[in-house]
Order: C-alpha cells, then sequence, then structure tokens
C-alpha cells in the first residue's frame, strides 16, 4: 500500500504473509555410507517415488494479490558441478460436498431504500430475494425468486450477479478484491408497479470453488440483486453463496424443494444396508403337512349340490397362509 508522508514524498507499506500446507522429502539415491561418490553409468536411469496427499488441502488458486500452489521439486547433487533442479507443479481441489444441511438450507433476505433527489422524498424501493439453497456447483442454474416494488415516480431496473471475493489477510490487514462472474438484467419497472421474478435462471460459469479454510486467503460468492434507482444509489441486496465441487445427489432435488420449510437431516442414510435382507422361503413358514392338507380338495360331500361344473372352477376359500409382507427399509 502507498502511503503519504506529507506534502512531496510518499513510500509503500509491504503486508505480506504465508502458511505451508504440506512438506515431504525422500532421498532417491544416497551415497554409500563410506563417503564414496555414487556413479552412475551413462544413459536413462528411472528412480519412482509416491507420497499421500493429506486429506485436508485448500484448493490450488491464482488470485490478484495470492495464490495456493503446489509442486514437486528434484535436486541432483553432483561433486564439484552446480545442482541440477526440476519443478513440476500440480493441481488440488478441495472436495466441497453441497449435500449438506447447511449448504441445503434456503437463503432469503429483503431491503428497502428511501429515493431522495435534491433533499425530495421520490418514494420507496423495496426488494425481497430467495433461493432454494446456499451450495451450487459450476454449470447449475440458480432459479431466483424475487420482488420488487417501485413506489417511486420513475422508472427503476432490477439486476441481479454472481460476485467473487477474493481475501487476503497479513498481518492483521485485509485487501479484497472482488469482481462480477456473471449476470442479468430484467425489464425496467414503471413508476408505481410492481416486478415479480418466478425463477429468474442465473447459471454459473466454470469457477473455482470456495476457499473457506485458510488462514491468510479467502475466496468467497454471493448473490447479488440491485435496482438501480436514477438520481440516487442502488439498492443491494446480498445472499451467500458456496461453490462446491460434489453436485446434489438425486434425492436431493426432492429434499431441497422443501428444505424453504425443513431441514435435511442426512444420518439415516448410514443406516441402510447394502444389499437388502430377502424374505423368508414358503417352506419356512408353512410346513409340508400343512401345505398338504390346505391343498387338498375338498370332499364331494361337503360340497352337496353346489359344485355343477369342474371342480377348480369353485373357489371356496384362501386356504394356505399367505407369505410374510416384505417391507423395504
Amino acid at each position: 500500500e502507498s502511503r503519504s508522508a506529507g506534502s512531496s514524498t510518499a513510500y509503500t507499506q509491504s503486508y505480506s504473509d504465508q502458511v505451508e500446507f504440506l512438506s515431504h522429502r525422500d532421498t532417491l539415491l544416497a551415497p554409500p555410507d563410506n563417503g564414496e561418490s555414487t556413479v552412475l553409468q551413462a544413459g536413462r536411469h528411472e528412480f519412482p517415488f509416491t507420497f499421500q496427499l493429506p486429506e485436508t488441502l485448500v484448493t490450488s488458486f491464482e488470485g490478484k494479490h495470492g495464490s495456493v500452489r503446489y509442486w514437486v521439486k528434484a535436486k541432483l547433487h553432483r561433486p564439484w558441478a552446480t545442482v541440477k533442479k526440476a519443478k513440476r507443479e500440480f493441481t488440488v481441489i478441495e472436495p466441497i460436498d453441497i449435500n449438506t444441511p447447511a449448504l441445503l438450507a434456503p437463503q432469503a433476505g429483503a431491503k428497502e431504500k428511501l429515493a431522495r433527489a435534491w433533499y425530495c422524498n421520490r418514494g420507496q424501493v423495496s426488494v425481497t430475494a430467495k433461493i432454494d439453497r446456499k451450495g451450487y456447483t459450476p454449470g447449475e442454474v440458480i432459479p431466483i425468486f424475487a420482488e420488487i416494488d417501485n413506489c417511486t415516480s420513475r422508472a427503476v431496473v432490477p439486476k441481479a450477479a454472481i460476485i467473487q471475493t477474493q481475501t487476503f489477510i497479513a498481518r492483521g490487514t485485509k485487501k479484497q478484491k472482488r469482481s462480477v462472474v456473471t449476470s442479468i438484467t430484467g425489464d425496467s419497472i414503471p413508476a408505481g408497479k410492481r416486478e415479480v421474478w418466478h425463477g429468474r435462471a442465473l447459471k454459473i460459469p466454470p469457477v473455482g470453488p470456495s476457499i473457506l479454510q485458510c488462514r491468510i486467503l479467502q475466496v468467497e460468492y454471493s448473490l447479488k440483486v440491485c435496482v438501480d434507482i436514477p438520481g440516487t444509489s442502488k439498492l443491494l441486496l446480498e445472499l451467500p453463496l458456496v461453490i462446491g465441487t460434489i453436485p446434489l445427489h438425486p434425492f436431493g432435488s426432492r429434499t431441497s424443494s422443501v428444505s424453504s420449510q425443513y431441514s435435511v437431516n442426512l444420518d439415516w442414510l448410514n443406516t441402510i444396508p447394502e444389499q437388502p435382507e430377502a424374505p423368508p422361503e414358503y417352506s419356512a413358514v408353512v410346513s409340508s403337512p400343512e401345505a398338504e392338507q390346505s391343498l387338498a380338495p375338498p370332499c364331494r360331500s361337503e360340497l352337496g349340490d353346489i359344485l355343477e361344473g369342474p371342480f377348480f372352477a369353485y373357489i371356496q376359500e384362501f386356504r394356505f397362509r399367505p407369505p410374510p409382507l416384505y417391507s423395504e427399509v
């Protein structure tokens, strides 16, 4: 940051910080214990290596004032010669599952603003907006439900946009960079009229996921609904968003529709067995003598003159015990 130290002097104050997420070293070819050098014959030599990444790593990111980078570096030490180095970067994506109760919860808000021009009251503009959930993934469409009341004497224009906010923290000082990811513009609302958005679609472009668990760098998203009011500042309403990497499960389409009234508890999924238990065999429920007795045709003397046609056209009653009901979990 540039700072002034008087009318003719100025200086720049620098702020920096860093966090190390991962550090792992392997010796692929070690010299012998006697202190002599290891000689490799002419030709190609390969030394495979592997290492396990920690489960929690921040997503790779390149920002305005900072970045998150991962790389593998190899060094070759040679006697009486410079060290040869090779470096290759790789990308890490932190998994963010939006199928959680916190990210399936709906987001809503309301704001109003009194329009003034030259100390004259021109009326009030109000906006209410709602989205089905907080978590989305790139490529999804956000349906926006909103009502804009224009009680002023002039026409206003509603807009909606997805905002990315990069926050950099160093030595207790914050620096932010805000940018518009995508936006839409609604129709002009005449004076004294109301506009209703019944799920106005706003598609999320390919963007990086949210970064929320880093001490010095954060990437956050929000849905901003604003109304341009002539002669005064804009009316702004922001709803928080989280851009994840694991999209909504098929059953989530049903739960998200009712999530506006109820929180979604997914713990019950852990109790479902992978293989449902089969129903018991019929022979295990009804013994053979009982089955034979049930299947035996009635005596003709018992039926009297009722039976005139073929025997199997006559149904006296369902004599066997039915198998138990099969209930799905």
